[in-house]
């Protein structure tokens, strides 16, 4: 009676282990004798069972060697390059089925997350994908880790057909109930419902604007003198690089920044208003890279209080080194740019 020897390793994917026959290495499981025992099969049984896995194992090898090999030629070049994602992360699409209107996409399509995802995910906690932005949730804090946006010319330009005032502020039902936030938390609390992906970026169709007033877009704002300012301010200032730039990428969200009390500790300490505890961020940040036509690449980036701003100090004020933004919001911002590819971070040369 012959038998099969074969050697089995697992291959960790997320959770889920996949047997791989290998072709070197000590032997670790000869199973001709395990079935002939413990099963009390006849030889001719157990030489099939053999047979038939390894049958299996030399199948799956196979095609796991062709699918390399197919990577390894570039015969998948064809394909759109898109960002990745882990099996494990929290994706929820603000729509199932793909539509289309006149071009202009009102679902979350992936050609589209690539598109704005063009230079990477900031990070992969709770992402949340609508037809023209995507945003990653921070279910404690009931706010916004990050938002993504992709702004041309044609997105922000002025649409008789896009009207604001039709716009309603509502919860985010994709999100946990225990993790919403709703419209009373933010009543009677001094503050406004600030978007982090601006309504005036979003200019295509009505649909793309209505989806920036979910409350998981929104995070606590000083009103007047900064949400209707300095922040808005800011906020135009990005449509405006459309005018110099084909592609304008910009990722908003909101610090926490730690702060030194008279007792000489430093102390990390932020309002929360509403039931649902909403976090009132210290500060926000917008990090910016523009794509030129010979696609060359600029970044600026961005941190402003959250608190009444003089409407005479100039946005450069506010201008910081994008990796002081990085190690306080615990984010990589365009991890697929390495920095030594930037033409300038804040108007200087790299």
């Amino acid at each position: 009676m012959s038998f099969t020897v074969v050697r089995l390793t697992t291959i960790n994917f997320g959770h889920t282990k996949v047997p791989e026959l290998c072709n070197s290495g000590r032997y670790l499981v000869v199973l001709y004798r395990f079935l002939n025992k413990s099963a009390k099969m006849s030889a001719p049984r157990v030489g099939g069972v053999l047979a038939l896995g390894a049958t299996a194992l030399g199948a799956f090898y196979l095609g796991s060697h062709v699918e390399r090999e197919r990577r390894h030629d570039g015969s998948t070049s064809g394909l759109p390059r898109l960002p990745g994602l882990p099996t494990f992360g929290t994706v929820s699409a603000a729509s199932l089925i793909p539509a289309q209107e006149n071009n202009v996409s009102l679902a979350a399509t992936p050609s589209r997350i690539g598109q704005i995802m063009k230079y990477g995910f900031p990070g992969l906690d709770h992402v949340r994908s609508h037809s023209d932005y995507v945003l990653s949730y921070d279910r404690r804090n009931r706010v916004p880790h990050w938002v993504f946006e992709h702004l041309t010319a044609e997105s922000v330009a002025k649409n008789d057909a896009v009207d604001r005032s039709k716009c309603d502020f509502k919860q985010d039902e994709s999100i946990h109930p225990f993790f919403r936030s709703q419209n009373t938390d933010y009543r009677r609390s001094g503050y406004d419902r600030g978007h982090m992906a601006a309504a005036g970026n979003h200019r295509l169709h009505q649909k793309h604007c209505d989806e920036t007033f979910y409350l998981s877009n929104m995070a606590p704002q000083v009103g007047q003198g900064f949400n209707r300012d300095a922040w808005n301010t800011l906020e135009a200032h990005v449509r405006r690089l459309t005018k110099t730039y084909s592609n304008v990428y910009v990722c908003t969200g909101p610090l926490y920044l730690p702060h030194k009390e008279d007792d000489g500790k430093t102390y990390v300490k932020y309002e929360v208003i509403g039931a649902n505890t909403v976090a009132v961020p210290t500060h926000f940040y917008k990090v910016i890279v523009g794509e030129s036509a010979d696609h060359k690449l600029h970044m600026e980036s961005y941190v402003m209080p959250n608190q009444v701003i003089s409407n005479d100090t100039p946005i450069s004020v506010f201008q910081v080194p994008p990796e002081s933004v990085e190690r306080s919001a615990g984010l990589l911002f365009f991890d697929q740019i390495n920095r030594k590819q930037l033409t300038t971070i804040n108007g200087k040369k790299v």
